[in-house]
């Protein structure tokens, strides 16, 4: 009888659901404060997980979910940085 493979559950800091890692981003704080999109998820540093939608990246934002999880203040032009950034991976539909 083959195992049946247990697959990674994590939460969206926006919507607060349990999704399946792979359905997320992490956004990642590494060791030197710098705050990006860990799109292979093997960054060394805090990460903190959020839905591939601007709207929960939003939710996050208004309820600073997103800095509490990575333990940092986060500046306007981070998250305007990150806004854009899922907005390019939205569009080319890659989610890579």
């Amino acid at each position: 009888m083959p195992a049946t493979k247990k697959v990674p559950m994590r939460m969206c800091v926006g919507c607060h659901e349990m999704k399946p890692k792979k359905e997320l981003r992490r956004i990642v704080r590494s060791p030197e404060g710098e705050i990006s999109i860990d799109l292979k998820g093997k960054k060394p540093g805090r990460g903190a997980y959020v839905c591939l939608d601007s709207e929960c990246l939003k939710k996050a934002r208004k309820s600073r979910g997103l800095e509490r999880k990575l333990e940092s203040v986060i500046s306007p032009e981070v998250y305007d940085s990150l806004e854009s950034e899922f907005a390019r991976i939205i569009q080319d539909g890659s989610g890579e």
